[in-house]
């Protein structure tokens, strides 16, 4: 096969979700659809947070920033799989490609530092309860500026690694955005250096991460069990359960696919499971973090009575 240097390559071409193509117009609807009420759903999570003075606390920071990071995080993939869907041009530009990489590691890893302080959040509010808090505000920035200056010097190794490869005549990438795993594949230069990254940045940006949450639910468990009231046990597993329900579809969908890969999962398998993780875990947060809570309806209810009163 013929190689062609990486500035010499000017376009990728994404084959795609496996749909048939009279099944394209249902599918666009669908994912618009969800992609709308994630953007709509999240932005109402930081409105709601911003305006109401009863939700700046630790937990609604950390939610704040998780749900700004859900919205950059779809917007980093589905709108472009809906232009490709609807205008049935599979070509993408070998520099959006590459942002494209840079942005979904870069929010990736955001995701699973966030999650991890959050976990760590929970575990202060309900292991020390009648210490002083623990988590002020300036522990809560620094947790949130790490995350970001770590998840952007991720990204960044991954991608200046990844510019410097060539990439072989077929340049088709079989997936809906530029998954870093199938372009190394159609790399013709060695990428044992990339290889080697994306291991090291998988122990530290998703093993460690799930450990420390796991430590900390483990914590958690055992304060659970010391409260001899059931409603402190309900109060408690209410608390957690809805970090815990994202956590688990978040990780489990990302290490079966990263971490420990079937060698019997298709390409099709492969891009489904990419969906539950890109696109309909953000849109799951705000119901399940937020617009169940009953904080979080008392300050939509008293957002929607000043809108009414304004009105009049």
């Amino acid at each position: 096969m013929t190689r062609e240097n990486q500035s010499s390559v000017s376009e990728f071409l994404l084959l795609g979700l496996p749909i048939r193509p009279e099944q394209q117009g249902m599918f666009f609807a669908l994912f618009l659809g969800v992609y709308l009420t994630t953007v709509l759903g999240n932005l109402l999570i930081l409105l709601l947070i911003r305006l109401d003075p009863r939700l700046h606390t630790p937990m609604y920071f950390f939610l704040s920033h998780l749900a700004l990071t859900d919205v950059s995080f779809s917007s980093v993939t589905v709108p472009k799989m809906l232009i490709n869907m609807q205008t049935q041009d599979q070509s993408i530009p070998y520099a959006e490609c590459i942002m494209q990489t840079y942005f979904f590691l870069f929010f990736t890893g955001l995701d699973d530092f966030l999650l991890t302080s959050m976990a760590y959040d929970r575990y202060v509010a309900i292991c020390y309860p009648l210490h002083p808090p623990v988590m002020g505000q300036e522990l809560c920035t620094l947790l949130v500026t790490v995350s970001w200056i770590l998840s952007c010097a991720n990204a960044l190794c991954h991608t200046l690694l990844l510019t410097q490869l060539s990439f072989c005549a077929d340049l088709s990438i079989p997936h809906f955005f530029c998954d870093l795993g199938a372009l190394l594949k159609l790399s013709c230069s060695d990428t044992s250096l990339n290889e080697l990254a994306i291991f090291i940045a998988g122990v530290a940006d998703i093993i460690l991460p799930l450990v420390c949450i796991l430590i900390s639910y483990g914590c958690i468990r055992a304060t659970i069990l010391k409260v001899p009231s059931t409603k402190g046990i309900c109060k408690a597993l209410s608390t957690c359960g809805s970090h815990l329900s994202v956590v688990s579809l978040y990780y489990g969908t990302i290490i079966g696919l990263y971490i420990f890969p079937s060698s019997s999962t298709s390409r099709d398998e492969s891009t489904i499971a990419s969906v539950m993780y890109t696109v309909v875990t953000p849109l799951l947060n705000p119901f399940i973090y937020s617009l169940r809570n009953r904080d979080m309806k008392g300050a939509l209810e008293r957002l929607l009575h000043r809108v009414k009163v304004l009105s009049q």
